[in-house]
């Protein structure tokens, strides 16, 4: 067990994240120097069998440099050295452009992102590469567009690492919902109108939006169709996500409406794999998904695969590579299993994520070899808490094919409208870059309920604030 005090620091919240990259966080326990201080000699007696670590005595204003102390310290007891050095945020990427705009040289945030964050060369290139690719392909939001999520907080079963707002419901239920949601679109719809905003990007996620029948999806995409000016959309995705969910007759509706994007999301190919995550349908449906999609003639389809599953070696991943490259997506996304506190896997294995860093690097260098050489290029990237190795979500797509909504809310430079129990509206404010979140309520029970409540909430904090 460790005792850590940081002097100096108001804050110890990324102080505390850091630490968890390199040890487990029931091992250790940290303080600000006011809070040790306040504690009284009782209390601090607890901890006497610890190993007390003081950080930051030189009384550094530098929290980059009190990570980076911290950081070398982890590193000389672990023998790791993270690839993502000091960084614990989830949007490195946006970090990146922060620092292209205000050294305006890319050798100079080679640098920066060395020697201040002590991020690996790979590392470096990665966010370089996919920055620069993100301005060549989408520049700057125009100030009057928005992206727009729709959320759809149903699944068939939920994963074993899934900690997402989703539902296993009846038919009225959902039909409850989708009546609440229409009347939210309309609303939305009504008001960017009469605002000046337009969609630049529209995304129906979930849970999984394909739980929905073909006729429900009819409905609301033509809801949406008929209330929201589509004249300048540059881009309309589905979530179709699970294999066992997608029939012709829904793929048919997506299509009826001029959408040109779903994802179909195997996570893996290999069948035990998907048996113990809690997925209910086979590889051979995954293929006949992707099958389906072509018949019907949808341009433009995502696959989301998982490095880390359990049970899952380096040599499994590559085999789920090369059959999902077979079937010709144009985005493959390659996520790092997270072990998330809502998840049933912690419960499991609170420490899961530790014990697969080792085979997760492999995994990502197999998925970076064999993507490059297949000619998909990485277009946006994420990290989130607890991720296995503490290494990262990248998105790949093959040339002239990324997903808009994915850059935008990863930048955060445009305001998200966010429709549906769950989702969260970021207004954008560009003279002081900043966001104000606009939250609906997670539950979808709730949600119906309090419907006229999120709708004030958005004419509130989002179309009064429109200039």
């Amino acid at each position: 067990m460790y005792n850590f005090v940081i002097k100096n620091v108001s804050n110890k919240y990324d102080c505390e994240e850091l630490i968890k990259v390199f040890i487990p966080a029931e091992s250790f326990k940290a303080w600000t120097e006011e809070e040790w201080s306040a504690l009284t000699d009782e209390e601090r007696a607890a901890f006497k069998c610890a190993e007390q670590v003081v950080f930051n005595e030189n009384l550094s204003n530098d929290k980059n440099s009190v990570k980076r102390e911290i950081s070398r310290y982890m590193s000389n007891l672990t023998g790791m050295h993270p690839a993502w050095g000091i960084l614990t945020g989830v949007r490195p990427v946006k970090l990146t452009g922060e620092i292209f705009d205000r050294l305006e040289n890319e050798d100079a945030v080679r640098t920066e992102l060395a020697e201040t964050y002590l991020l690996s060369e790979e590392k470096t290139d990665l966010l370089i590469d996919t920055y620069n690719y993100q301005q060549e392909i989408c520049g700057r939001p125009d100030s009057e567009s928005v992206g727009i999520y729709i959320g759809i907080p149903f699944c068939p079963t939920r994963c074993l690492y899934c900690s997402f707002t989703s539902n296993q419901v009846g038919d009225s239920e959902i039909a409850r919902y989708l009546e609440a949601l229409k009347k939210e679109i309309v609303f939305v719809g009504r008001r960017m109108k009469e605002t000046g905003l337009w969609p630049e990007s529209i995304y129906i996620g979930g849970g999984t939006p394909t739980t929905l029948t073909a006729e429900q999806l009819d409905d609301l995409l033509g809801c949406v169709r008929e209330n929201i000016d589509l004249t300048g959309c540059r881009e309309f995705t589905v979530e179709a996500g699970r294999p066992d969910t997608i029939t012709y007759e829904k793929l048919e509706a997506i299509k009826k409406h001029g959408i040109g994007r779903i994802s179909i999301n195997p996570q893996s190919m290999k069948e035990r794999t998907l048996e113990l995550i809690g997925r209910s349908h086979k590889p051979g449906d995954i293929v006949q998904a992707f099958q389906k999609a072509d018949w019907v003639g949808i341009p433009m389809v995502n696959a989301d695969l998982i490095a880390g599953l359990p049970e899952e070696e380096p040599e499994d991943f590559a085999e789920t590579m090369d059959r999902i490259l077979a079937l010709d997506p144009k985005n493959i996304t390659v996520h790092t299993l997270a072990v998330k506190r809502a998840s049933r896997l912690i419960d499991l294995d609170k420490d899961f994520h530790f014990k697969q860093a080792e085979r997760v690097k492999k995994m990502l260098e197999i998925s970076k070899e064999k993507l490059k050489n297949a000619g998909f290029r990485p277009y946006y990237l994420y990290r989130q808490k607890n991720m296995a190795g503490s290494f990262e979500n990248v998105g790949y797509c093959k040339e002239g094919t990324p997903c808009i909504y994915n850059i935008r809310i990863m930048e955060e430079k445009q305001t998200i409208i966010a429709l549906g129990a769950g989702g969260i509206s970021k207004m954008y404010y560009p003279e002081e870059n900043r966001l104000e979140r606009v939250p609906n309520v997670s539950n979808y029970e709730i949600y119906i309920s309090r419907l006229e409540e999120m709708l004030e909430r958005k004419e509130k904090n989002i179309f009064l604030e429109v200039n």
